[in-house]
């Protein structure tokens, strides 16, 4: 098992309060980069409940899950979702804010 580093104990402590939960998680998704929105949500799954719980909740397999939730990981939308949903989140559309001339 790989050995977790002070940081990383430090950011599942924070992502313990849903509100750092959800600006974390909205944080990748505003520079709308698959790869770091894929991330959070590892990091998410990983703080509250951990990769096994989570894939067997979204009834995924567990080391698909961890390939998932990683740069590159290729996740099909319907995985995708079937992980939100088992970490209790809810995707809502949202229109882009248009920036102001000026």
């Amino acid at each position: 098992m790989q050995k977790r580093t002070k940081l990383e104990d430090y950011l599942d402590d924070r992502l313990q309060d849903p509100e750092e939960a959800i600006e974390y998680l909205s944080a990748a998704f505003e520079i709308n980069d698959a790869d770091a929105i894929l991330i959070a949500v590892g990091d998410v799954v990983r703080a509250r409940g951990g990769m096994k719980a989570v894939a067997d909740k979204a009834k995924l397999n567990r080391q698909n899950l961890y390939k998932m939730l990683n740069q590159g990981g290729g996740a099909t939308l319907r995985n995708f979702m079937l992980v939100i949903d088992a970490i209790g989140l809810r995707l809502a559309p949202e229109w882009k804010k248009k920036r102001k001339a000026g």
